[in-house]
């Protein structure tokens, strides 16, 4: 009788998933000095060797956790200064729960391992890269990232009040959500000439 040797063949795309949804909820819960890469190998079902393969290990991992591919370029598509603040206000009002949800935990994740002089290092650069950056490059002129920089603690004070402090009155009729945006864009674009 010939034996049937049977190879498992990898699928990459679902190792990568399942590394990273591993990683999310290891890093949501505990610092990046606290979580191990046997830790995140054992919760995803794969040996820890495919870590170092598809991320390079811990520091690209938790890059890729905390990274927006989903929407990378959204502080890039307000085309001039001029559109901002309207942009931004659309942003805060067109909110979807979803959205909200996911910002939250990527927050709870920052702020667990901000201790962290590498993971710091990571959290900053992407910040910069996706936000601070293209904000800064669109306002331009005379202390460009300063202003740019008192947009972003607007909008994660907002996201703040919204998501850990469900504090959302922000919908209702039509007027109501009208008079909302105005009044963000108006709070957006003070921001950006004081």
């Amino acid at each position: 009788m010939e034996r049937e040797t049977v190879i498992k063949k990898r699928d990459a795309v679902a190792t990568r998933a399942a590394i990273l949804a591993a990683a999310h909820q290891r890093f949501l819960r505990e610092s990046y000095d606290s979580v191990g890469l046997r830790d995140i190998a054992g919760a995803a079902g794969v040996d820890v060797a495919l870590i170092s393969r598809y991320f390079g290990g811990k520091e690209g991992l938790f890059r890729e956790v905390v990274s927006h591919e989903d929407k990378p370029k959204v502080f890039r598509e307000p085309k001039s200064v001029a559109e901002l603040p309207g942009y931004l206000a659309r942003l805060v009002i067109d909110d979807a729960d979803e959205d909200r949800e996911q910002r939250m935990e990527m927050f709870i994740i920052m702020l667990r391992s901000a201790s962290s002089p590498k993971a710091s290092e990571i959290i900053r650069d992407l910040v910069h890269l996706d936000v601070l950056g293209p904000l800064t490059e669109l306002i331009g002129g005379e202390q460009a990232e300063l202003r740019a920089n008192m947009l972003l603690a607007i909008l994660m004070g907002v996201g703040v009040v919204r998501t850990i402090m469900m504090v959302d009155d922000f919908a209702g009729s039509d007027a109501d959500v009208a008079e909302c945006t105005e009044r963000f864009r108006c709070l957006f674009a003070a921001a950006l000439t004081c």
